[in-house]
C-alpha cells in the first residue's frame, strides 16, 4: 500500500509539474505578443494577469502600452485594447493595487494622438463627451494604440449609422420597416389603405431611408394584396 502510495503521490507530482510548465510557456508565448515596441516586460505581465481576470466572454486582449515617465517608474500606467472596450490601468499604492477604467468600443467617438518631445499623448473622447488620456507613451506604442483605434472607431461609425437607420425607418415610416422586415404584422397592413402606405414608402425612398429595390419590393407586396 505504502509503494502505490508514493506512485500516486509521484504521479501527481509529476502532472503538476507538467501543467506548471506548460501553463508558463502559454505564458511567455502570450506575453510575447506584447513586447513588440519595447514594453516592459514586468509591467505587463503584472496588467496582463489581472486583465485576463476581467475579460467577459468571446473577448480577447488586442494590445498592451506602457507609459514610460522620464523619472523612474516602478509601477507605470497602462492601456489595454481589447476587442470590445478600451481599459486605462492606473496603479495604486505603490502598485498593490490598480484602478481599471473602461470604455466599449460603441460608446467611443473618437481617439486623439499627440506626439512630444517626450513620449506621445493618447486621448479617448466618448459620445458623452467624456475624456481620459495617458501621456508619456512611447511614440511606437502610442502609435499602434492610435492604428487599432481608428480601426475600431470605423467599426463603430457603422454600426451606429445602421442603428440611426433603423430608428429613421421606424420613425419616418410609422414603423413600416426595420431592417427591410415588416414590423407591422400583415393584417395591419391589410387594414390601413395600401396607397398611403406607398406615399409612406415613396418618401423614405425620397429621402435616401430605402433604397430603390427596398422600395420596389414593399410596393410590390402592397398591391398584391388590393
Amino acid at each position: 500500500m505504502k509503494g502505490a502510495g508514493n506512485l500516486l503521490f509521484g504521479k501527481y507530482f509529476f502532472d503538476n509539474k507538467r501543467y506548471l510548465k506548460a501553463k508558463k510557456i502559454t505564458m511567455i508565448n502570450d506575453l510575447k505578443k506584447f513586447l513588440n515596441e519595447e514594453q516592459d516586460p514586468k509591467a505587463v505581465e503584472k496588467i496582463l494577469e489581472k486583465i485576463n481576470g476581467l475579460l467577459t466572454a468571446n473577448e480577447l486582449v488586442e494590445y498592451i502600452a506602457v507609459q514610460k515617465k522620464p523619472v523612474v517608474n516602478f509601477s507605470p500606467d497602462c492601456i489595454a485594447l481589447t476587442n470590445k472596450r478600451i481599459i486605462f490601468c492606473k496603479p495604486k499604492n505603490f502598485g498593490l493595487s490598480m484602478n481599471f477604467q473602461d470604455y466599449n468600443w460603441k460608446d467611443v467617438a473618437d481617439c486623439h494622438l499627440k506626439e512630444e518631445i517626450l513620449g506621445a499623448t493618447f486621448t479617448m473622447r466618448t459620445i458623452m463627451n467624456l475624456r481620459n488620456f495617458m501621456d508619456y507613451l512611447p511614440k511606437s506604442q502610442a502609435r499602434k494604440l492610435y492604428q487599432f483605434a481608428q480601426s475600431k472607431e470605423e467599426e463603430m461609425r457603422e454600426y451606429r449609422r445602421e442603428k440611426d437607420l433603423e430608428n429613421k425607418r421606424a420613425a419616418a415610416g410609422g414603423g413600416i420597416i426595420v431592417n427591410n422586415a415588416p414590423l407591422h404584422s400583415n393584417e395591419n397592413l391589410q387594414q390601413e389603405d395600401p396607397f398611403a402606405v406607398i406615399l409612406k414608402l415613396k418618401n423614405l425612398l425620397e429621402n435616401g431611408i430605402l433604397s430603390q429595390e427596398e422600395f420596389e419590393q414593399k410596393k410590390n407586396e402592397i398591391l398584391s394584396r388590393v
